[in-house]
């Protein structure tokens, strides 16, 4: 679904109600597409020709020319220009492992084609990147010189420096993360193409080997990576890796590796609250519990015991039912974990307890915390609580994914979100012109990256929607991609429930006769620069009786409207002459366009 499917506004109206009471409920399928389509908004290279974000064009074609390699591809990074591999490889290792524990939840809502292609955009990149069996490119742009300038990625001016690891510039984290995503994608392709999936597994097999042979850490060997995404050790990587290859190979050297080197690599020692491109230790201990879980632990079954103990930890920490030693929550809800988009915190935590959860049913267990035993739906509701703050169960009321419900964030720290199209604006922005008449703009940005989790708001519940304020208004691939499997899993759950609602009710009303109204915005366009949609009203009689003689009035109506005939009343409708009765369970919609937020319709009259 494209531009045509804005955001979705539910809003159902008691008959002559004024006394509100909100109830929240989200349509996470809406939400799931919207997630793809920040993906294709950060595809590098050339596009396909069913591009949806129509706004980007094709980009960094020359990536790997000088180095006299093949580098075009991949994703940009956040709202820069840079193709990081560590969080790159991450976010392809998430958005697999969605794809292949909620494959049934994906396929049902017709979104599998568009799970693999998101994947598919990063792996044929890495194997680009892996030139050789102990060669990886890990990075191509210049951080401090791409942070310099404000250019759209079609106009790019600034150095595209490409960087890479080998046996004398090790980087065992990234190798081991990008052995770790073309794991898990072999997997998630298994069922669709064999062929590609095998291609995959050579890929990952080479890749850790080399990880784990020539040791290091990668931002050593890429200096300049240090001041972006510096990584905290490469133990985890390793395990995480051998983890899952085991799960795609079914090879026992790899069990082996991650039993033998429980503690030496920390795997079993380390219990953590934070679960990230940086922080694989809980990934690693929930993903090894499944083999114990599905009693497939024979002789490792002690040491995996030991795992299952600290993804326990992970997981009743969330919970806050850890013995005091819990996650740290904002008053309205939310995990916090640190003030640079900690959105992509709360989403990778979400999701692994999603899956959790999963594993735990399908083992008919519980999880065990110091206080108590919690059946694992008090995991699934951990991860509703934080999709759904995410999607504007908040303080603010705020829809921190971009372009989904009624109010979310429009200053997106976001290089080609902020500048005219190319297909608009056909001339160069330069690198200073750039910062000087887009990125200082008061007004929105001209295009809306549709389904960018943005960094989020602080630990207060507080947040600034400006575009300098890049902790919270900068969206990355790595807070996304749990998002495809999360989003999957609770819309399989929940239903489709609307992307909010607002009810109002009358506790005493002697007309008798409700009726429901259900706004929806159907599309959007520019002209200029002004922003206009297309609203939809269905009106439905949710009474037993029929209802004749409706007249409606419609309020802060700017625009067009079609569908009602106008009376001689001020602001007063009623139904098409042909349309004389409204009966019992039937339903009359009809549609109006203008600027700005909706128009008010309530009930005059009725028979």
């Amino acid at each position: 679904m494209g531009i045509s499917n804005f955001g979705v506004l539910m809003l159902v109206v008691g008959m002559l109600g004024l006394d509100a009471a909100t109830a929240t409920g989200f349509d996470y399928g809406q939400a799931l597409d919207k997630t793809f389509l920040f993906f294709e908004a950060q595809r590098s290279g050339k596009l396909l020709a069913n591009q949806r974000v129509k706004w980007r064009g094709d980009s960094g074609l020359k990536d790997g020319f000088l180095q006299g390699v093949d580098l075009v591809g991949g994703y940009y990074d956040a709202g820069d220009h840079v193709k990081f591999g560590l969080p790159m490889a991450f976010s392809v290792t998430m958005l697999a492992w969605g794809a292949i524990d909620f494959r049934k939840e994906i396929t049902a809502l017709d979104q599998m084609g568009h799970t693999l292609w998101a994947i598919r955009w990063g792996t044929d990149y890495f194997m680009k990147a892996h030139t050789q069996p102990n060669v990886l490119w890990a990075q191509v742009g210049d951080g401090d010189s791409d942070h310099y300038c404000w250019e759209r990625a079609e106009d790019m001016t600034t150095p595209r420096t490409a960087y890479k690891l080998d046996e004398y510039h090790p980087g065992s984290d990234l190798a081991g993360e990008t052995a770790a995503a073309l794991a898990a994608s072999a997997l998630a392709f298994k069922p669709y193409n064999s062929s590609y999936s095998n291609l995959l597994l050579v890929h990952a097999k080479q890749l850790f080997s080399f990880a784990d042979r020539f040791r290091g850490l990668y931002d050593d060997s890429v200096q300049n990576a240090k001041h972006f995404y510096t990584s905290s050790g490469y133990s985890d990587e390793l395990l995480w890796a051998a983890a899952w290859l085991y799960r795609a190979t079914d090879d026992e050297y790899y069990l082996k590796y991650v039993v033998d080197n429980a503690v030496y690599m920390s795997g079993t020692g380390w219990a953590v609250k934070e679960f990230s491109w940086d922080n694989k230790y809980a990934g690693v201990q929930i993903l090894l519990s499944k083999i114990l879980l599905d009693g497939r632990g024979g002789a490792y079954t002690s040491t995996l015991k030991q795992y299952q103990a600290k993804a326990d930890y992970f997981a009743c920490a969330c919970l806050k039912k850890n013995d005091g030693y819990n996650i740290q929550t904002t008053p309205g809800g939310l995990m916090y974990v640190r003030e640079w988009n900690n959105l992509q915190y709360a989403s990778a935590a979400a999701i692994l307890l999603s899956i959790y959860s999963d594993y735990l049913s399908a083992a008919k267990a519980k999880l065990t915390c110091p206080d108590g035993q919690i059946p694992p739906q008090e995991l699934l509701n951990f991860a509703k609580s934080q999709a759904d703050y995410i999607l504007g169960k908040n303080p603010k009321s705020m829809s921190y994914l971009v372009g989904y419900g009624p109010q979310y964030p429009v200053h997106v720290h976001h290089r080609g979100s902020s500048i005219a199209s190319i297909f608009a604006l056909h001339s160069a922005v330069e690198c200073v012109q750039g910062f000087e008449t887009w990125y200082r703009r008061p007004q929105g940005n001209p295009n809306v990256i549709h389904g960018a989790l943005v960094g989020g708001p602080d630990q207060n519940d507080n947040f600034s929607d400006d575009r300098s304020n890049y902790e919270q208004t900068e969206p990355t691939l790595s807070g996304n991609a749990p998002l495809v499997g999360l989003f999957s899993k609770l819309h399989s759950v929940y239903g489709s429930t609307g992307s909010y609602q607002q009810q109002t009710q009358v506790p005493n009303t002697s007309l008798g006769v409700p009726v429901e109204f259900i706004h929806s915005i159907t599309n959007t366009w520019n002209v200029g620069t002004t922003t206009y949609y297309r609203h939809k009203v269905i009106m439905k009689n949710v009474s037993q009786k029929p209802i004749s003689e409706l007249k409606l009035v419609i309020e802060d109506l700017s625009g067009s409207l079609w569908g009602l005939s106008p009376t001689s009343e001020k602001n007063t409708y009623e139904l098409p002459q042909w349309l004389k009765v409204l009966k019992p369970s039937s339903e009359y919609s009809f549609v109006y366009v203008q600027g700005g937020p909706q128009a008010k319709v309530s009930v005059r009259s009725y028979c």
